[in-house]
């Protein structure tokens, strides 16, 4: 499989110019497009960790899950200055000169570094962003060689800007782990989850795999026929996306097939489920189809944390769950994320079925 050492989006073109491999005429627009800055749901945090408005609560977060597959969190706990440092760095980093972010391309056979992944061709049309992909969690996993070490807007502090930018990393890492067991274990209270599943529920996300993805779109002279994301449900448990702006570009796929615009809500992280949190659900919360729309105008940066179990809990739908409905599973059960990870990358080759069908009975 070729990997597509980072576009250099930052050429100078005419101003109604698009290279023709990011020119796409097959950008369908489902339905209509509305804004849901009134009707995104919004799940505080705070009222959930509070027995006296956790009951309310939950059952918002299950509404939530089952109706969208994505909320808006609010009053999580995250502080500002880690947000900020990591916002500023990932900035620093796609203002770096193309030359200096292909330092950190994508090598042969990896998934991790800077570049587009599952790039099959040299005529494969190509997605209009920048990104770089790196593993955060376990700490063993770590590449740091990738993370640059001289953005430029660090170059005149009084410390190492590789320290600041690992600190960075890793502090922000760190909060989105701790941030998402505890989600995560919401979750399961709000699908019925108790006792001793509940606890092995979040203590295998609270040691999952987390990797970080930092996007880049900048502004598209053709919005109309370029991507900035292609359309597709993520394979994670959960996704935890941080806008570093106010430029809206997600878009999810709702129930009615309509193409809803998420805008950015300042102090909000964008909570949306993974398939594999679909699985545990048999089918009961959804992985929505999301992708990301570009702006003519302004450009969009964004961080996308994907959280994984760890490699203990099997993948399959949960055995309280079934008990308590009397259902049949909807999903076969694989023996863990990682298994679950290579039938996805097997399925990449072949995207005629959507890869989670593939997992029915």
């Amino acid at each position: 499989m070729e990997k597509e050492e980072g576009m250099n989006l930052n050429w100078t073109l005419p101003p109604d110019a698009v290279p023709p491999r990011y020119l796409r005429d097959d950008i369908v627009m489902v339905g209509h497009h509305r804004e849901l800055s009134y009707g995104l749901p919004r799940i505080d945090l705070g009222k959930l960790m509070d027995p006296h408005s956790r009951s309310t609560e939950l059952y918002n977060l299950h509404s939530a899950c089952h109706e969208w597959g994505l909320f808006l969190l609010m009053n999580h706990g995250v502080l500002d200055e880690g947000m900020r440092m990591m916002k500023e760095n990932v900035q620093g980093f796609f203002d770096l000169p193309h030359h200096e972010k292909q330092k950190s391309a994508q090598k042969p056979g990896s998934l991790e570094g800077y570049g587009q992944a599952f790039v099959t061709s040299h005529d494969q049309k190509l997605q209009w962003n920048d990104t770089i992909f790196l593993k955060c969690h376990p700490a063993h996993a770590r590449n740091l060689d990738l993370w640059q070490k001289n953005p430029p807007k660090f170059r005149s502090f009084g410390f190492h800007p590789f320290r600041l930018c690992h600190i960075a990393l890793e502090k922000y890492s760190e909060d989105m782990r701790k941030m998402a067991a505890e989600v995560v274990k919401y979750i399961g209270m709000a699908l019925g989850i108790h006792e001793g599943e509940l606890d092995l529920l979040t203590k295998s996300f609270g040691e999952g795999k987390y990797e970080v993805r930092m996007n880049y779109y900048p502004a598209c002279p053709k919005p109309e026929r370029a991507i900035g994301l292609l359309p597709h449900a993520d394979i994670s448990g959960i996704t935890l996306l941080t806008e570093c702006g106010n430029i809206p570009g997600l878009q999810v796929l709702s129930k009615d097939n309509c193409w809803v615009t998420v805008p950015p809500v300042p102090g909000g992280i964008v909570v949306n489920l993974g398939q594999i949190m679909e699985v545990y659900s048999n089918g009961t919360y959804r992985a929505p189809d999301h992708r990301a729309v570009v702006n003519k105008e302004k450009e969009r940066v964004s961080i996308a944390t994907f959280c994984y179990p760890s490699p203990s809990l099997p993948v399959g739908p949960s055995p309280q769950l079934l008990a308590a409905t009397g259902l049949p599973p909807i999903y076969q059960t694989l023996s863990n994320s990682g298994e679950f990870l290579q039938c996805f990358l097997s399925h990449k080759l072949d995207d005629a079925v959507p890869f989670i069908d593939t997992l029915k009975l």
